[in-house]
């Protein structure tokens, strides 16, 4: 069969099978094209002032002050997520390749990039970091245990 002698019925099956390779093809090209940066953890440091630390790792996820004047502030962050233009176009290269089925592979890859840490800084009243730890966060699971 040539394109002259193609049926409506073929063309309009061949149009909805690239309508859904496009709309199935967004999410892991913008999951790897919109990664999260890994934030400079270099600058918390005992000494560290708080706006500097909060400047890297954003706004803290708890905070409570003690009678002593005391900040504890606990800050969750992402290592290895970092956003990649190869990444994507790679996945945008495999949706095409597969007529969006890539998907089914690429988008939970994408979604669990990287690792999510806890920091917990205990700021002085003059607002300097006095101790600092830091930990991964374990990932949820769904898996019931009996």
């Amino acid at each position: 069969m040539t394109f002259a002698h193609a049926s409506p019925k073929s063309f309009f099956t061949a149009g909805v099978l690239l309508a859904l390779a496009a709309c199935l093809s967004a999410c892991a090209v913008g999951l790897a094209a919109t990664g999260e940066e890994t934030p400079d953890v270099t600058v918390c440091q005992i000494g560290a002032e708080r706006h500097k630390i909060e400047a890297q790792l954003g706004p803290p996820r708890t905070s409570s002050t003690d009678a002593g004047g005391n900040t504890t502030c606990t800050y969750e962050y992402k290592v290895g997520d970092d956003p990649s233009a190869g990444r994507a176009f790679y996945h945008a290269g495999m949706d095409v390749l597969t007529l969006g089925l890539w998907e089914v592979v690429g988008t939970p890859y994408e979604a669990v990039q990287g690792e999510t840490y806890e920091m917990t800084v205990v700021y002085g009243p003059d607002g300097k970091a006095r101790e600092i730890t830091s930990r991964p966060v374990e990932k949820e699971t769904t898996a019931k245990t009996e």
